[in-house]
């Protein structure tokens, strides 16, 4: 259902979109396990889209990227709504639960 998703049209012959496809797979299943909500399951799908764009096109180190993983998370159990994006609906246990997992 991914492969169709994400349209990949040479998953067996594609190294590239098999690596991608196990990177979603992986991370999609490791939500579900962690009984994400709807709108939980889809803030954590983008936010591993987020980190690979920040490494595919705009190159970003490992340590620049995890500064933007930072950015992207901070206001996670707060109050101010905003400050999460689509994060906010994850607790703070949640948030460590996906620092731990990336």
């Amino acid at each position: 259902m991914l492969e169709e998703i994400l349209n990949f049209k040479q998953l067996k012959t594609s190294l590239k979109e098999a690596i991608l496809l196990d990177y979603y797979t992986a991370g999609f299943c490791w939500a579900k396990e962690m009984t994400f909500s709807l709108i939980q399951l889809s803030g954590f799908m983008n936010l591993l889209n987020f980190l690979l764009e920040n490494l595919r096109d705009k190159h970003l180190t490992l340590g620049d990227n995890l500064k933007e993983l930072g950015k992207a998370m901070a206001g996670i159990g707060g109050t101010d709504l905003e400050r999460g994006g689509d994060l906010n609906s994850f607790s703070i246990e949640q948030a460590k639960a996906i620092i731990d997992y990336l």
